[in-house]
This record gives structure tokens, C-alpha cells and sequence, in this order.
């Protein structure tokens, strides 16, 4: 039986195919370690992750928008709030835009656990960047900006 024929990647494409599947093992190390990282403090990479983009967002945001600014499905970000609201670490406010999306604010709770999650952080990137520059991270970082921006519209028309 023969396999099939594949269309060939150019050296661009070759590349970024790489750094995709690069980027799919770091993803896994990278929530493991946030995992280990906040467990004593009742957080998971994930519940962490929206801690942080609620805590991070300049105005109270409904589930939808924060879904969207972190790249993550609506109904999985929605899950999650309605968990660390039953554990107090979030509430539910009313929203003057919108009847039925509620706006999602940290609590007392939220607030210590994240803090003290950002505490945490700190130290462990400062470890995970020595003999790096600031330079090449920067450049890195642009780099995947630039990629999920190219991705971003194409993914959400589709």
C-alpha cells in the first residue's frame, strides 16, 4: 500500500512546523511546572491562568472576553470561573452592558491566592532566564506574538 503523497513544507514552513511542535512540549512542561508550582494553594496552572486575567484586565470583563484575551474557549474559562466561584475565590457581578454576562471580579481569597502565586513566579523565572538575555527572550516573545496574531483571525473565521 502506498502512503500518500504530502505537500512539501518550504524552509519557512518547515521551521515553523517545529517550533509548533516545540511549542506543544514546552505547553506540557509549562503547566506541569504551574501545577507544582501553586498546588499548595489550591490553584492548577489553568485556574491560575484566569486568576491572572482577571487580576490583570484594567476593567471587570465578562467570561466571554477574558475567553478571548487568554485564547481559550468560552465554555472551558466559564467552567473554571464557576468553580473558583463556588470556592471563593471569584464572584459574579452584575454588568451595566449586558444582562446575562456577568462580570467576573476576584475576591478576598482570589486576590491572597494570586498574589501569592505571583510570588512564587518570580523567583522561578528569574531561575528559568539565567544565561539568557532579556534580548533573545524579547525576540522570542515577538516572534510568537507575531505568529498568533497571523493565527488568531484565521482561526476565529474558520
Amino acid at each position: 500500500m502506498k502512503r500518500p503523497k504530502h505537500a512539501a513544507h518550504t524552509p519557512p514552513g518547515a521551521a515553523i512546523t517545529e517550533l509548533i511542535l516545540e511549542t506543544f512540549r514546552l505547553n506540557g512542561l509549562l503547566l506541569e511546572a504551574g501545577d507544582r508550582l501553586v498546588a499548595d494553594i489550591d490553584l492548577t496552572s489553568a485556574r491560575w491562568q484566569v486568576l491572572g486575567a482577571i487580576a490583570l484586565a484594567p476593567v471587570p470583563l465578562p467570561v466571554a472576553h477574558l475567553a478571548r484575551n487568554m485564547g481559550l474557549s468560552r465554555q472551558a474559562v466559564q467552567r473554571l470561573a464557576n468553580e473558583m466561584e463556588r470556592d471563593g475565590l471569584v464572584r459574579f457581578a452584575p454588568n451595566p452592558h449586558h444582562e446575562r454576562a456577568k462580570l467576573v471580579m476576584l475576591t478576598a481569597a482570589g486576590e491572597r491566592a494570586f498574589a501569592a502565586a505571583a510570588a512564587r513566579q518570580a523567583p522561578w523565572a528569574n531561575a528559568l532566564a539565567k544565561g539568557l538575555s532579556a534580548e533573545r527572550i524579547e525576540d522570542a516573545r515577538a516572534l510568537l506574538r507575531a505568529l498568533r496574531e497571523r493565527l488568531v483571525p484565521r482561526f476565529r473565521s474558520s
